[in-house]
């Protein structure tokens, strides 16, 4: 009756007066902001979301948080829980992000809740200073909308705020959309602060668009016709030309200045700058054609001409080397190529009239031509010269090509080639997800990853790589030659392994030794056990290099773990901190022993362990002997089956071990089928008498049922108050356990061990598990 009659109440006159207010703010809105706060905190739950957006400065002097109007907003406009919820700092980014997404999508309409909808403000463009990460999906419509010349203002708010941009289930489209997505790339990853890209779901990629991604990401890229309805060439690029060119005259100048002073009388340096530059490109192409009427084509050919014979064929990438910068810098070193990320390069492009910077042409030039000559890629193939051809005539970004010159474009899997490409900033992380690449656009990625010097982190997952992974490693292993390469993870995984997870590490990391993390995951073995390749005795034989890995990780395709191939590993890798095994057999009782004899003798520096999925039932004594490891922080035993032929003794032992262990920070047992009785025991781990600084449990997936919970969490608060209120542990984990047989018993449970410590948990149907559940009672 109370709650009816407070629904029947008429409105207070305050709150009649702030309706009214926020109805206003367009006349009223810097009088507002000046308001007192204990006023501003009945008004601002009353805007709209652009209001809202620009109250935050208001609101922080005032001392008030908006997060708690963001939350409800994302409650009742999204109707969704975002994933990982309990990480999210800021709500309004959140939402506004998410509010980007669904508007360009069309997911949302604005008109649905008044609170979205404010005739003075834009949806896009409000929202899109806050849009960190970007998903675009099938047929592109976003990039499309982006691209409109009505949504420029956004692009540009893109381009400062926008880090990843992701693309999911993508489908075929036609060459006007295509158009669009390459502005879009220039714009965001070239002039932008894009520095991971991401690719997820796609079954039967579009090859052209596949390696039109691939290609921008890496910096490369043609104008011409993709600008040809926009400003050509890209405003940002000319406006980059022009400073440019102002900078290499004056140099030039500067370089005529010093040669004339020193009175050396060399033939180069005698020379104008002008006519230096122009003999330079003589060096490196042969006899220039004459100037084209074509705008794009002559910007194109002062640059870097068409035709492929510009570095000859059978030369060695070295004699190309000493040959070019004998010509090219007669009187200093040249400049490395820098990485990109995390600002604009300058373009390569010069404004016509205007002659290349001889350093930069040749960081451009002789790069290209060191991959031409690398044999990452077979040039003769009938296929890849009719991708070519398909790529000139048909995609967004070729160039020139209404010219007779340039129509005959050498270059990988129907990609630009890269000597008529301009290099411009790339991104420093790549994920490619459920993509099944070819041996020819494997060719068409190791040849980008050869010269990809911003690039950092590589994710190849489920691409059905097989053979080909020896591709992606030539060209990786080029990259790594170059001494401003900045690669420093990389994570393999597929459904099948081409070869054993063993041989594959000693590879990598034999041709990558400044790796830093190396994941290699595999579900099953070859289809065919007879299809495996014979063993290759140069990478097995060969000694590994030292290398700088920190983080490896290994899922066996239920392999065995031989602990012989794993000892060169590690003894190349002393400054290795985490391991993590995944799915191996122990082929003999004796092996993990042996593992842990090798891990204490040859990492001294590792400080996280992991087994998943590794039958550790009959291997106690190893078990207790790295809980004891003074070394260790973390250690997880995840579905290891650690109790299943156990005693009771066994589990006092753990318990004795950790508490004798002031090392260990986080222990991590999910899928063990500890049940109630062993939660309860794990309690004594922080007993009064214990010297354990234990951080974090994770005890998920162990059938634990609300009552057992609860009387752990009692045990918990016994030894806390025995120990004076002092306890290390700040972390429980509890996923997928049996809590929803109880919900009254686990709320309580909940509530009173959240008052001492963060709990993470979920809303876990049990009923799945009840065979499971069977054998734990």
């Amino acid at each position: 009756p109370e709650a009816a009659m407070a629904v029947e109440r008429p409105r207070s006159l305050f709150a009649l007066s702030a309706t009214a207010v926020s109805r206003s703010m367009a006349a009223l809105e810097r009088d507002v902001w000046a308001l007192p706060g204990h006023l501003l905190r009945v008004l601002l739950p009353l805007l709209t979301v652009f209001h809202l957006e620009r109250a935050e400065d208001a609101a922080r002097r005032a001392g008030l948080s908006t997060q708690p109007i963001w939350r409800k907003l994302w409650d009742d406009v999204m109707k969704t829980r975002p994933p990982n919820s309990e990480s999210i700092t800021c709500w309004r980014k959140k939402f506004l992000e998410t509010f980007f997404s669904n508007v360009l999508h069309g997911v949302l309409d604005v008109s649905s809740d008044w609170r979205l909808n404010d005739r003075h403000f834009s949806p896009l463009l409000h929202s899109s200073p806050h849009v960190s990460q970007l998903t675009l999906c099938n047929m592109l419509q976003g990039a499309v909308e982006l691209t409109a010349q009505h949504n420029h203002k956004v692009l540009e708010n893109l381009a400062g705020s926008l880090r990843i941009l992701k693309f999911q289930h993508l489908l075929s489209c036609d060459q006007s959309i295509r158009r669009s997505l390459v502005l879009l790339l220039h714009r965001l990853i070239h002039h932008g602060s894009v520095s991971q890209v991401s690719m997820y779901s796609w079954p039967v990629p579009d090859t052209v668009l596949l390696v039109l991604i691939l290609t921008m990401s890496a910096g490369f890229w043609r104008s011409g016709n993709a600008l040809a309805c926009h400003s050509s060439p890209c405003g940002l690029c000319r406006e980059e030309d022009k400073a440019q060119s102002q900078e290499s005259a004056q140099e030039g100048a500067e370089r005529g200045c010093n040669a004339e002073q020193e009175g050396n009388s060399g033939e180069n340096q005698k020379r104008p700058p002008k006519e230096a530059d122009v003999h330079m490109n003589s060096v490196l192409s042969g006899p220039r054609s004459s100037p084209l009427q074509n705008p794009v084509c002559e910007e194109t050919s002062s640059e870097v001409p068409c035709d492929h014979t510009s570095i000859q064929e059978g030369s060695s990438p070295h004699s190309s080397s000493e040959q070019l910068s004998c010509h090219l810098l007669p009187r200093k070193t040249r400049r490395q190529l820098k990485p990109a990320v995390g600002r604009k390069r300058r373009c390569l492009r010069r404004s016509r009239g205007h002659c290349a910077d001889p350093e930069d042409l040749y960081d451009f030039v002789f790069t290209v031509a060191r991959e031409d000559n690398s044999g990452l890629l077979d040039k003769t193939s009938t296929t890849e010269r009719g991708n070519t051809e398909n790529w000139t005539s048909s995609s967004p970004g070729s160039l020139c090509t209404g010219h007779a010159g340039c129509k005959r474009r050498g270059g990988p899997a129907g990609i630009l080639s890269l000597k008529t490409a301009q290099r411009f900033r790339s991104v420093s992380t790549l994920e490619l997800f459920s993509i099944p690449l070819t041996g020819e656009t494997c060719r068409t990625l190791s040849n980008l990853l050869s010269s990809w010097v911003s690039l950092e982190n590589l994710v190849l997952s489920y691409n059905g790589l097989n053979a080909n992974i020896s591709c992606i490693l030539s060209g990786l292993r080029a990259l790594s030659r170059r001494p401003e390469c900045r690669f420093r993870v990389l994570r393999v995984s597929d459904m099948f392994s081409h070869m054993p997870c063993m041989e594959l590490v000693r590879c990598v990391l034999s041709a990558l030794p400044q790796l830093h993390t190396l994941s290699v995951s595999f579900d099953l073995k070859n289809q065919l056990e007879g299809s495996r390749p014979e063993v290759n005795p140069s990478c097995s034989e060969a000694e590994i290099p030292e290398s700088c890995l920190e983080v490896l990780e290994i899922r066996f395709p239920r392999e065995p773990l031989h602990t012989a191939l794993l000892l060169p590993v590690l003894k190349a890798s002393k400054s290795l901190q985490q391991l993590s095994l995944d799915s191996a057999t122990l082929p003999c009782p004796q092996e993990l022993g042996l593992l842990l004899e090798v891990l204490k003798e040859c990492t001294p520096n590792l400080k996280k362990l992991s087994f998943h999925d590794v039958n550790l039932a009959e291997h106690q004594k190893e078990v207790l002997l790295l809980l004891q490891d003074p070394g260790l922080q973390e250690i997880t035993f995840s579905f290891c089956r650690l109790f299943e032929s156990s005693t009771a003794e066994f589990l006092s032992e753990i318990i004795n071990t950790v508490k004798r262990n002031s090392s260990l920070k986080s222990l991590k047992l999910p899928g063990n089928r500890l049940g109630n009785h062993r939660l309860v025991a794990l309690a004594d781990i922080f007993s009064e008498d214990s010297s354990s600084s234990l951080c974090q449990l994770d005890v998920s997936s162990n059938c634990i049922k609300p009552d057992g919970l609860l009387e752990f969490t009692k045990k918990l608060e016994g030894h806390i108050q025995q120990r004076g209120g002092q306890l290390p542990f700040t972390h429980l984990r509890l996923f997928q356990n049996w809590l929803d047989q109880d919900a009254e018993t686990a709320q309580e449970a909940l509530r009173r061990l959240r008052a001492v410590c963060s709990v993470v948990n979920d809303a876990w149907d049990s009923s799945q598990a009840f065979a499971d559940y069977i054998s734990v009672m």
